[in-house]
């Protein structure tokens, strides 16, 4: 009997972009499970709360292969629970490296059967990034070219909603 090959595609994912989904997608025909794990805790400020990003990545992903799961405190105590053999990290640019090279340094050290696999998304989805999508919505401009159909509704919802 085969192992089960489970990857972990960690972020915040507020909002989940193109980038992402070109990403876990891809990732899906490479491991047997992919868990979009959308992070709880974290030093950013979010537009969605967790249960909101967790519902809007559920809504974007329908593949057999892909869970999506909310998750607070230390990624590798989430991944060592999960099964997980492989961490999922998306790079835009250059720039994206060193930050991400120390971080799977870390992670191995934590969890030393764990391994980082770096990922790019398709060469149309390079620039986009969940700050900038919150950025230009924020601005009144339209994202409906950088998040999907209902990612791009449930942006305009909330900052329809949100005072001034």
């Amino acid at each position: 009997m085969s192992k089960v090959r489970v990857a972990v595609y960690p972020g915040t994912f507020d909002p989940i972009t193109l980038g992402h989904e070109d990403i876990v997608r891809r990732a899906a025909n490479l491991f047997d499970e992919v868990i979009v794990a959308v992070a709880g805790s974290t030093s950013k400020q979010t537009l969605f709360s967790l249960q909101e990003r967790v519902a809007l990545a559920e809504s974007v992903f329908n593949g057999s292969n892909i869970r999506v799961v909310g998750f607070d405190g230390l990624l590798m105590q989430f991944v060592q629970a999960q099964g997980g053999q492989m961490v999922i990290r998306g790079l835009r640019a250059a720039s994206d490296f060193e930050y991400e090279f120390q971080l799977a340094g870390m992670n191995r050290k934590l969890y030393p059967k764990l391994e980082t696999l770096f990922m790019t998304p398709a060469e149309e989805f390079m620039f986009i990034s969940s700050s900038l999508v919150r950025e230009v919505a924020r601005l009144g401009g339209d994202v409906n070219q950088f998040v999907s159909p209902g990612v791009e509704t449930a942006i305009k919802q909330k900052l329809a909603t949100a005072s001034p």
